[in-house]
C-alpha cells in the first residue's frame, strides 16, 4: 500500500498504543490481541513485527519500522526509519523516510483503526508519547494498551526478583540517555537498580556505578534476548563484569549493541539465581527441534515443545495428493448418503480432510453421517473430526493405533446391526492391519483410497544443511516413513542431532538408516515422544549440572565429538 492510500476513507479513526512486551508473544495482553484482530493498519517497531503480525488479521496494511540497526539512533531521539509494506502482496513498496506520527495520523484521519506497536509499554516510549500528543492535538481518538516493560518483564524471566521481603527501592536507569545527575543518584542509593543498556556497554555503566559510590562486590546480572528463547544470563559483579563477559567469549562481537537488561543489587536475588531460573532451566531450552510433519499437523506438537523451552521448526516430508482414480472414493461417499454403511472409520486427519473436502464437492455437510456410526483411531483424528460437526462414537481407549481401535471395536451381530459394511477411507500405503481385524470380527470392509501420499519437496538449503550439519539439537521420527522421506529429501542427521522415535518399527527404520536412537516414546503417541525428549533433555541438564559442566545444547558439543548411546 502507498502512503497516500492510507488518506483514503471516512473521516474518523482511532488509534491504539499497543505494548508488545519484551519478546515472548505469550505476553501479550487480551485487549492486545483483540485490538490487533480489528486493526485496519498495524504500525510496528521492526522487533515486535513478528509478536505481533500473527494475531493481525489478513489484508492488514502493515507499516513496519525497519532500519539498519547499526544506524539507529538512541531510543527517545532522531527519527526512525519506516517501510510500508502492503499486507495484501508479497512486494513492499518503495521504501521512504517517513516521521511515524505523520503515518499514524494520516491513516487515522482516514478512518482507519491503526495500532501502534511497540516493544515493552507505550508509557515508556519517547515516540510514543509524542505520537499521542500528536493525535491530543488533533482531535484523533486513541487509547492505551499496557505491555509488560523489558525491564520488569526481563528480570521476571531471568530468575531475579526485584524486590525482596524489606522491600528494596528499585531505580530504571536507561545508560544509553542516562546523566551524570542520574548516576549519581542510583549511586548514593542501596536499592535495586535496573539499567537498559547493550551488551558491548555493560562494562561502563558497571564502571559509572562504581564511580558513583557502589561497592564493586555488588551483585550483577545481565540478560541478552531476554523472555525469548534466545535468552541467556549471566552472573557476576560490577567489578568483574567484563571479564565475566568476555571468559564467555561474547565480547568482543559485532552482536555487541544487542540489548540488555541488567540488574544490580544486595537484594537482587543474584545470588539465588540457580534456584530461581525457571526459564532458562526448562528441559529443552533453547533446542533447535525438527518436527518432519505439515504445520497443520504439527501445531499440538509444536505447541507442546515451545512448553518445554524448544524451538520447534516443522518439515513436511510427506504431501498428501488425490487418488489416482476418484471413482472408489466417489461411489463410497454416495453410499454414506444412501445407508450402505453401518460405520465409517477414520484413521488420520489426513482421511477425514478428504472426505471433508469429497463432501463439500458435492454439497454435503456433517448431516450426512446421521444414523452412521464413526470411529477415529486417535486423538489427532477426533479432534479433526470435531471441527468438521461430528462426534465420534468410538475412540480406543487404550493404545492410539489400528490395533488399539479394533481392541475395542464390536464384533458385527446380525441383531443389533441391520447392516454389516464399514466404510475405511485412507491412504494408498496404509497397512491391512485394520481390514484383516475387521473381516475376523465379521463385517464386510469396503477399503477405499482417499488420498495419495507422496514424498515431499526437499526443504530449503539452508535447513537441509542444518539437517547434515548439526544445527538441530533433535529430531522427532513419528513414523517410518518420516524417516525415509526426511533421510531422502533432506539428507540423514548429523550424529551429534538427538533421535527420537514414537516406537520400535519406526526406531528399527531409524537404525537401518545408519542413525543412533537416543529417545523412544513409551506409548506411540506424539506427546508421549515429545515428553520423553523432555525427560532425555532434563536428565542431560542434570547430570551437566551436577558434573560442574555448563549447560550446553547438543548442536553445541564440539564438532567431531562423539555420541554415546543412551538408555532412555
Amino acid at each position: 500500500m502507498s502512503p497516500t492510500a492510507l488518506s483514503a476513507g471516512p473521516e474518523h479513526g482511532h488509534v491504539t498504543f499497543l505494548g508488545a512486551g519484551p519478546g515472548d508473544p505469550g505476553l501479550l495482553t487480551l485487549r492486545a490481541v483483540e485490538a490487533l484482530a480489528n486493526a485496519d493498519v498495524l504500525v510496528a517497531e521492526h522487533e515486535v513485527l513478528d509478536v505481533v503480525r500473527q494475531h493481525a488479521r489478513q489484508g492488514v496494511s502493515e507499516v513496519n519500522t525497519d532500519s539498519d540497526p547499526s544506524q539507529d539512533p538512541a531510543p527517545g531521539t532522531g527519527t526512525p526509519q519506516l517501510t510500508v509494506v502492503d499486507g495484501t502482496s508479497t512486494a513492499a513498496a518503495t521504501p521512504a523516510v517517513r516521521d511515524a506520527a505523520h503515518l499514524v495520523m494520516e491513516a487515522a484521519r482516514g478512518g482507519r483503526r491503526v495500532v501502534r506497536a511497540v516493544s515493552g509499554d507505550p508509557g515508556l516510549d519517547t515516540y510514543a508519547a509524542e505520537e499521542m500528543l500528536a493525535c491530543a492535538a488533533a482531535g484523533v481518538p486513541f487509547e492505551v494498551v499496557p505491555g509488560i516493560a523489558s525491564a520488569v518483564g526481563v528480570p521476571a524471566y531471568a530468575g531475579v526478583p526485584l524486590r525482596d521481603a524489606q522491600g528494596a527501592d528499585v531505580r530504571f536507569v536507561d545508560a544509553r540517555t542516562a546523566s551524570d545527575r542520574c548516576w549519581t543518584e542510583v549511586g548514593a542509593s542501596d536499592g535495586t537498580v535496573v539499567v537498559s543498556t547493550t551488551l558491548d556497554s555493560v562494562a561502563a555503566a558497571a564502571g559509572e556505578l562504581v564511580s558513583a559510590g557502589r561497592k564493586p562486590d555488588t551483585p550483577m546480572t545481565v540478560t541478552v534476548a531476554g523472555t525469548t528463547t534466545r535468552q541467556r544470563t549471566w552472573t557476576a559483579t560490577l567489578g568483574t563484569i567484563a571479564q565475566t563477559l568476555k571468559q564467555a567469549k561474547v565480547l568482543p562481537s559485532p552482536d555487541g549493541g544487542r540489548p540488555v537488561i541488567a540488574v544490580v543489587g544486595e537484594r537482587s536475588a543474584a545470588a539465588q539465581r540457580d534456584q530461581l531460573a525457571w526459564f532458562e532451566s526448562k528441559p529443552l531450552f533453547g533446542w533447535k527441534v525438527l518436527v518432519p510433519r505439515t504445520k497443520e499437523q504439527a501445531a499440538s506438537l509444536s505447541d507442546q515443545l515451545r512448553s518445554y523451552g524448544a524451538v520447534p521448526h516443522e518439515v513436511p516430508t510427506i504431501a498428501v495428493e488425490p487418488p489416482r482414480t476418484p471413482q472408489q472414493m466417489e461411489r463410497a461417499v454416495k453410499g454414506l448418503v444412501t445407508g450402505r454403511y453401518e460405520w465409517i472409520a477414520f484413521t488420520s486427519v489426513n482421511a477425514v480432510k478428504a472426505v471433508r473436502e469429497k463432501f463439500e464437492e458435492y454439497g454435503l455437510d456433517a448431516r450426512a453421517f446421521a444414523g452412521i456410526k464413526v470411529a477415529a483411531v486417535g486423538e489427532q483424528t477426533a479432534n479433526a473430526l470435531i471441527a468438521f460437526g461430528v462426534k465420534p462414537d468410538l475412540v480406543p481407549s487404550g493404545e492410539q493405533s489400528a490395533a488399539g481401535l479394533l481392541e475395542d471395536w464390536p464384533p458385527y451381530d446380525p441383531v443389533f446391526d441391520p447392516i454389516d459394511r464399514v466404510f475405511l477411507p485412507r491412504a494408498d500405503i496404509a497397512t491391512e492391519t485394520l481390514v484383516a481385524g475387521l473381516i475376523e470380527l465379521g463385517w464386510e470392509v469396503d477399503d477405499v483410497t482417499a488420498y495419495r501420499t507422496v514424498r515431499a519437496s526437499p526443504p530449503p538449503a539452508e535447513t537441509r544443511e542444518a539437517i547434515k550439519g548439526g544445527g538441530f539439537d533433535a529430531v522427532l521420527f513419528t513414523s517410518s516413513s518420516t524417516v525415509r522421506n526426511l533421510v531422502g529429501i533432506a539428507g540423514k542427521p548429523h550424529n551429534v542431532t538427538v533421535i527420537a522415535c514414537i516406537g520400535p518399527a519406526t526406531a528399527k527404520t531409524a537404525e537401518e538408516h545408519g542413525l543412533r536412537v537416543d529417545v523412544m516414546a513409551p506409548e506411540p503417541s506424539v506427546h508421549k515422544l515429545a515428553e520423553a525428549l523432555a525427560d532425555f533433555g532434563a536428565k542431560r541438564r542434570a547430570a551437566a549440572v551436577e558434573a560442574g559442566d555448563p549447560v550446553t545444547r547438543p548442536s553445541e558439543r564440539r564438532p567431531g565429538a562423539r555420541r554415546r548411546r543412551s538408555t532412555t
